[in-house]
């Protein structure tokens, strides 16, 4: 099958010989023939070389590349290669463990992460027998059907820990690069149909809300981040700021900590934190409190000394490098309070999920923080997110979750 030809500048094939999986905009020289957004592409480069097959984008990413094989077609059995090496990645990690096989089940997982899995634009999550699909492209959202129908091919034939599945929700109506794609997706089960029900995640138990949760209906990324969370618990007092749905909290409340107080200045978060207590410990747990307020306006005025254990997981900052300056801003005002608050001896997680601020540049505004608290400050961990979030090495902008554990004495 051959696609539109779209030639770039000279010099201007260098990333995607260095195998960087996007094409901007400027690097476009010609095309063969019209194109719209979605349609699938042939790159060459200035002389005709073929370099690889993409998404075509009318944003300032003009291209998503899913091969640097010039002649591979983009069909079903491309998407299910895809996918199954996928699949493979998260079974050579040990992350599926269903209920009766495992003392410590894992029945959530991210199955695909865009260009970290060679899909870029496409994102799938894995909620025991519910897949939740979602498109950051319009070629990914035209191919959703394909999609749908090659995954539960692919879990049908799996086998043993894997489990096939009984619903493929697509969820993009948010995700969408503009306001006219996003009026073309409609959120609804592709195939088969599910009701939210509790997941396992390392043996805790949370349920997910694909249709109204943020992103998937799940913060899958916090997985190893929530279990370290857990090593360090026991006996402190731990303020989780920020919380959404309790993921640190429910952790920290396993692990044995004497008192955990989640806050968050949105009603619905703390009202799915409580559904999680109750679902973890029964309706009655004295050590959990819920505080619904500004983290900002709360930790300014908490006495000092209160926590021994404080976990900062904001919402991104900055969603784009336009506001990364008032991003770094707002991580600096948050760790410098939290350094001067938290006690002698104690723990601070802080986290960066923008994809907008570097590790360098997050680790700066914690440094700064950690200088203007005067209080002495040591790095125990550099957090980043799981391996079912894996980074393409040569596209180094999928690292997006940063943090760090540090020690305040």
């Amino acid at each position: 099958m051959s696609y539109p030809t779209l030639r770039l500048h000279p010099r201007k094939e260098e990333s995607v010989l260095r195998f960087h999986p996007w094409i901007f905009s400027g690097a476009i020289a010609s095309f063969s023939a019209p194109v719209e957004d979605g349609d699938l592409v042939s790159v060459v480069d200035s002389k005709g070389r073929p370099l690889g097959t993409g998404h075509f984008g009318g944003g300032s990413i003009a291209v998503r590349l899913l091969s640097f094989d010039a002649e591979e077609v983009i069909d079903r059995a491309f998407y299910k290669r895809r996918l199954e090496a996928a699949l493979r990645l998260r079974l050579s990690c040990d992350l599926i463990r269903p209920v009766d096989s495992s003392d410590s089940p894992n029945t959530t997982y991210r199955l695909v992460h865009g260009e970290g899995d060679s899909l870029p634009g496409l994102i799938i999550d894995i909620y025991d027998r519910t897949a939740v699909v979602q498109a950051h492209s319009l070629g990914m959202h035209q191919a959703r059907q394909t999609i749908a129908e090659v995954l539960w091919e692919v879990f049908a034939e799996a086998g043993d820990p894997v489990l096939p599945l009984e619903g493929i929700y697509y969820k993009s109506e948010t995700t969408l690069p503009t306001r006219d794609m996003r009026e073309l997706a409609s959120d609804g089960f592709l195939i088969g149909h599910t009701e939210a029900a509790p997941i396992y995640e390392n043996g805790v138990r949370f349920t997910p809300d694909w249709l109204k949760g943020q992103k998937t209906g799940f913060f899958i990324d916090q997985r190893d981040n929530r279990a370290l969370v857990a090593h360090y618990a026991k006996g402190r007092t731990v303020l989780n700021a920020f919380c959404y749905t309790g993921g640190f909290s429910i952790y920290a409340l396993h692990a044995g900590a004497k008192r955990v107080d989640s806050l968050d200045s949105s009603a619905k978060a703390m009202y799915l934190t409580e559904q999680h207590v109750a679902l973890n410990f029964g309706t009655d747990c004295p050590r959990h409190h819920s505080v619904t307020e500004d983290a900002f306006d709360y930790l300014e005025r908490m006495p000092e000394g209160e926590y021994d254990l404080i976990i900062l997981d904001p919402p991104a900052f900055a969603k784009h490098r336009k506001v990364l300056r008032n991003a770094l801003i707002g991580y600096r005002k948050i760790n410098s309070i939290a350094f001067k608050k938290v006690a002698p001896g104690g723990i601070v997680f802080t986290f960066s999920c923008s994809q907008a601020v570097s590790k360098e540049e997050f680790r700066l505004a914690v440094f700064t923080a950690a200088a203007a608290s005067g209080r002495k400050v040591r790095i125990l961990h550099h957090l980043t997110q799981p391996v079912d979030h894996p980074i393409n090495i040569y596209h180094p902008e999928g690292e997006y979750l940063k943090g760090l554990v540090l020690y305040v004495e």
